[in-house]
C-alpha cells in the first residue's frame, strides 16, 4: 500500500484566535514596560541615553516594539475580517 504524503501547502493549519494573539502581544508590551520600570526603580537610572544601560534599554525597546506592532497588526486584521 502506497501512502501519499500531502504537500505543506495542501495541509490545513489551525488558525490562532485573534484574542489569544492580542493577549500575547499585550504581555510582551507589559513585560517590556515592567523591565523598564523595574530597572529604573532598582538602579535609579531613568536616563535612556546613558551608555552603561544601553543593553537593558535595547531589550526594552525590542519588547515594547514587538508588542505594539503585533497589537496594531492584529487589530487591523480583525477590522478587515469584520467587514
Amino acid at each position: 500500500m502506497l501512502m501519499h504524503r500531502e504537500m505543506p501547502e495542501e495541509r490545513e493549519h489551525p488558525e490562532i484566535p485573534g484574542k489569544v494573539m492580542m493577549i500575547f502581544y499585550g504581555a510582551i508590551l507589559a513585560l517590556g514596560l515592567s523591565i523598564y520600570v523595574g530597572w529604573g526603580l532598582m538602579y535609579g537610572s531613568w536616563n535612556i541615553f546613558d551608555r552603561s544601560n544601553l543593553g537593558m534599554y535595547s531589550s526594552t525597546v525590542l519588547l515594547c516594539g514587538f508588542g505594539l506592532v503585533g497589537m496594531i497588526l492584529y487589530s487591523i486584521k480583525s477590522k478587515k475580517t469584520d467587514q
